[in-house]
């Protein structure tokens, strides 16, 4: 398992009941998580002095509850070091605060690999949220490429970048269907040496275009093959649907990828709980790289 444990202002504190205390700055939040489906006690204080609590309907959905949390704060990951990044959040629909921090596992591994590459290195991050891969990897010295459907995601990357530094760094800010984008990106025979890709397990594109990861992930993972550069760098494929085991991750790259020389890992990823010393497991990740 690849385990995000750099955090200093982000932290899982206990796990219980279908739902996580986490510490997010100066404030403490519980939301719904599929995977706690343990029932042990709630010993941790935390869970008394929560500022935000996102309770799960059982007809779908759910809403949020706060006490005394802000609309907007900010952490940062890794501060006070040449790869720091800084993170505006607001708590929103379906639970989300516009971060996922077990993904900084990902960012750190593409990150030391683009700093290593004694190149220039061009990335496309398709799926790319409010920016965290985007931004890792623009620290790291990328060119990037973030698409992203929704025209509100990119806007908050653009904020997370300016509070990053990163206001002037070499980023392309697309909001478009990241298949059909895809496709014009072969049409006019451009080309990248890394593909990153956080796709979600269900959704749809601005017109309303239909997307569910199980039918979708293979032929967009074939097609974006068309877009790699003769000597490519990295290919990474998250996964939060509990379907798309390691195994399947690991099966679909090694195929599509197969006309290039590399290798092939996939693992669950995961955070630490401070209370138990346990790991949480958040979705797993596909890495292919270059040999």
């Amino acid at each position: 398992m690849w385990i995000a444990g750099n955090w200093k202002d982000y932290e899982v504190l206990d796990t219980s009941k279908g739902e996580k205390l986490e510490r997010w700055g100066n404030y403490l939040l519980v939301r719904p998580d599929p995977q706690v489906i343990w029932d042990t006690p709630r010993e941790h204080k935390g869970w008394h002095q929560k500022n935000g609590h996102y309770h799960r309907s059982k007809k779908g959905g759910g809403e949020w509850e706060f006490f005394s949390l802000p609309q907007q704060w900010s952490i940062a990951y890794k501060p006070d070091t040449p790869e720091a990044l800084t993170f505006q959040l607001k708590p929103f629909s379906f639970k989300h605060t516009g971060l996922f921090p077990e993904q900084a596992a990902n960012w750190d591994w593409f990150s030391e690999k683009i700093r290593s590459s004694k190149r220039p290195v061009k990335i496309l991050n398709l799926f790319a949220y409010t920016g965290g891969a985007t931004l890792a990897a623009a620290k790291a010295g990328a060119a990037v490429t973030h698409v992203d459907a929704s025209k509100g995601m990119v806007g908050w990357a653009k904020e997370n970048a300016r509070s990053s530094g990163l206001e002037n760094a070499p980023i392309r800010w697309i909001v478009d269907d990241c298949v059909k984008f895809v496709e014009r990106e072969i049409r006019r025979g451009n080309h990248y040496d890394a593909i990153i890709m956080d796709p979600p397990s269900y959704g749809r594109g601005p017109k309303g275009e239909i997307w569910k990861i199980e039918d979708a992930i293979f032929p967009l993972i074939q097609l974006c093959t068309q877009l790699l550069s003769q000597e490519p760098l990295f290919f990474l494929v998250n996964s939060y649907t509990t379907g798309l085991a390691p195994a399947v991750l690991t099966y679909m790259l090694a195929t599509a990828l197969k006309q290039f020389q590399g290798k092939v890992d996939a693992q669950e990823i995961g955070l630490p709980v401070s209370s138990t010393g346990l790991i949480l497991p958040c979705g797993a990740s596909g890495r292919w790289e270059a040999q």
